[in-house]
């Protein structure tokens, strides 16, 4: 195994649970390098929370790597040679592999709207997050907008709402929030947002991005001290860029076991994933992305050992969405998404919401043990 040098971009939580996880499987026989532009380990799935003021744990990846034998490197990937198998960072050496990992996530797509990358605040960072909490409290009065009726866009407006009773926030999507809900889980969504004080616009497109406002595109202008788009995500074109096989969205076309299927050597994981399952391609979520990045660890360990990597399988359980801090809705899932009958809410549906969002750092303490400690529903057969 010292001669396969695995290396892993990004340490996201895809990239930390397929790290995390070779490492636990292979222990010292591991040669595995993960790579990240900053040292700190981003909680995604909570960033709405620092937007409202709240701090999070300051979790260090190198400190979460002790023990594992993985090496750190922080840098920015600025090219891929799958000729010559090595890395590029923007300030450093090059890096070579036999066996690459791409776990490079998406971020906010602001390209689709004029003024959106200029004026509009995203989530794609705590850094990104930290500028919007300090915006928000600058403000005493007046609007903010929040662009994007998908689950980010439905708990920031419901906790910025919840944090500053001062403000108006208003929520604008081209659907209805929760649409991919059940009738009676999306009435206690909006029942939720109404009393939060957050103003619901479905319907709409966004024409533009001003500094100070927003305009639709029927010629209405909505006043707004700030604006955070959390409207559609988009991929690192770096995957393109180097040569792989890709969807119409960027994403890198995989097997059956998650490799890519021009670049055997390849992984991808995440969301910067296209994988098929029998019920379509599954969408970018952690709910999904840690399955396959624990499955692209198992995977590797499988062929270094000359033994066939499985077929990876997945089924969704749940749609989770916290409503602020003491409020919630949970909508169970069958394997493909679509909803049950069954949902929590209220103080229920806050606790599972906290207990699946919670910091995913007890679970690599379990990976740098035991390298097969995620479990998953599998979903149906191909």
């Amino acid at each position: 195994m010292s001669e396969n040098r695995i290396l892993v971009l990004g340490a996201g939580y895809a990239g930390m649970t397929v790290a995390i996880g070779i490492a636990g499987r292979l222990k010292k026989r591991a040669d595995v390098t993960l790579v990240n532009p900053v040292s700190r380990f981003t909680e995604r799935l909570r960033l709405h929370q620092t937007v409202a003021g709240q701090e999070l744990a300051d979790l260090q990846i190198p400190a979460m790597l002790q023990g594992t034998g993985i090496r750190f490197v922080q840098g920015w990937v600025t090219g891929i040679d799958l000729d010559t198998r090595r890395v590029r960072l923007a300030d450093g050496p090059e890096l070579g592999f036999d066996t690459l990992v791409y776990a490079l996530g998406g971020v906010a797509d602001t390209a689709t709207i004029p003024g959106a990358a200029e004026n509009a605040y995203t989530l794609n960072s705590a850094a990104d997050a930290r500028s919007l909490a300090a915006r928000l409290t600058s403000l005493h009065e007046g609007t903010v907008v929040v662009a994007g009726g998908g689950l980010t866009g439905v708990e920031s407006a419901a906790e910025i709402a919840e944090s500053r009773p001062g403000l108006r926030v208003v929520l604008l999507s081209a659907g209805v929030p929760g649409s991919m809900m059940g009738p009676k889980a999306r009435a206690y969504l909006h029942g939720a947002l109404d009393r939060l004080g957050v103003d619901v616009v479905s319907g709409v497109e966004i024409a533009k991005i001003l500094p100070d406002a927003v305009e639709t595109a029927d010629g209405s202008r909505i006043e707004a001290g700030a604006v955070l788009w959390t409207a559609g995500v988009r991929v690192s074109p770096m995957a393109a860029q180097a040569g792989l096989d890709v969807d119409d969205q960027g994403r890198i076309v995989v097997d059956e076991t998650l490799r890519s299927v021009s670049h055997p050597f390849v992984y991808a994981v995440g969301d910067a994933a296209a994988v098929r399952q029998p019920y379509g391609t599954i969408h970018g979520t952690c709910q999904s992305g840690i399955p396959t990045a624990a499955h692209a660890a198992a995977s590797i360990v499988r062929v270094s050992r000359g033994r066939p990597a499985r077929p990876f399988r997945f089924g969704y359980i749940h749609q989770p969405v916290s409503l602020g801090r003491r409020d919630g809705v949970i909508q169970f899932t069958y394997a493909d998404d679509t909803p049950r009958r069954i949902f929590l809410t209220g103080r229920a549906a806050v606790i599972y919401k906290e207990f699946v969002s919670s910091s995913p750092w007890k679970s690599w303490k379990l990976l740098k043990h035991y390298g097969g400690a995620v479990f998953w529903p599998h979903g149906p057969k191909r």
